[in-house]
């Protein structure tokens, strides 16, 4: 009996060793179970948060764009204006306005202090053609016709209404083709602009004398001061156009001078007339016209 149970002891001690180690190995199990499910919690957590967060619409980051540019705006240096367009005083006094006493074209006058960028061939053809197509223009070359005629300045043209319809188109033709001549193709060629650059400062003579001399002397398209080619030339192969379609004369010289001394005088009295107009109109009209 007792070697039987020397035998019996060991097996005992293995299965109480067995047991306990069973034991053991469930509490471990049973302890590590909270931590991950806590962990994995705790991860879903986080997932959930990062999913749920709101994402910036396009809306708001268009929003955030467009602030951005109007402070980038706002810092930037305010820009000077562009030359294409004209840059002027506020003086009144010496604005030009289209039309003077709203009858007589004034589209080549600039007012004081205004700066313009040069006219391309097309700009200065279409300023020839206001010149030459506008209603007052058909009452103008009337009048000088009329007078023309009551000067006989062309005998052989005649008298009545038939005499003032030979004087009336030849007049018109001299006007158009100076006009064409001086305002367009001239200055295309010698790069000149046709415009007059009011003074609008000094006295009466100093005015006068400065409206005279830009019948010789006239802006280039880069803005500087050159002889004034295309008013002396233009009006000169105007006159010497037009002996084409006058009577045929003993002496033309005398007639195509004549016709260019009057093309030239008429335009120095535009000139004066468009230098002082701001005045005239701003004392007398109080600006209206």
């Amino acid at each position: 009996m007792r070697g039987r149970g020397e035998h019996v002891k060991p097996i005992r001690s293995f299965c109480i060793a067995v047991a306990l180690a069973g034991t053991l190995a469930t509490t471990c199990v049973r302890a590590q179970e909270p931590t991950s499910m806590l962990e994995q919690s705790q991860e879903g957590s986080v997932e959930r948060g990062l999913d749920d967060l709101p994402l910036p619409s396009q809306d708001s980051q268009q929003e955030a764009t467009t602030t951005e540019e109007k402070s980038s705006l706002r810092e930037a240096p305010v820009a000077k204006v562009n030359p294409t367009n004209p840059i002027h005083t506020d003086d009144q006094e010496g604005k030009q306005s289209k039309r003077i006493l709203w009858i007589i074209p004034n589209y080549r006058a600039v007012s004081t202090n205004t700066y313009l960028p040069p006219l391309s061939f097309k700009e200065k053809f279409w300023l020839a053609s206001e010149d030459t197509f506008d209603y007052s223009d058909f009452v103008f070359v009337g009048g000088l016709a009329g007078v023309s005629m009551a000067q006989k300045s062309e005998p052989s043209l005649g008298q009545g209404g038939a005499g003032y319809g030979r004087y009336y188109w030849r007049v018109f033709v001299d006007s158009s083709i100076e006009n064409y001549m001086a305002e367009a193709f001239v200055p295309a060629v010698t790069k000149e602009d046709p415009r007059y650059y009011t003074l609008g400062k000094g006295g009466f003579i100093k005015r006068t004398g400065y409206a005279v001399s830009r019948l010789f002397i006239t802006k280039t398209d880069a803005g500087n001061n050159t002889v004034n080619i295309s008013e002396l030339a233009g009006s000169g192969a105007a006159a010497g156009i037009g002996n084409l379609y006058y009577p045929a004369q003993s002496n033309p010289w005398v007639k195509t001078y004549q016709r260019w001394g009057t093309q030239v005088g008429l335009d120095g009295v535009f000139n004066i007339l468009k230098e002082f107009w701001p005045d005239i109109n701003h004392a007398v009209f109080h600006g209206k016209y």
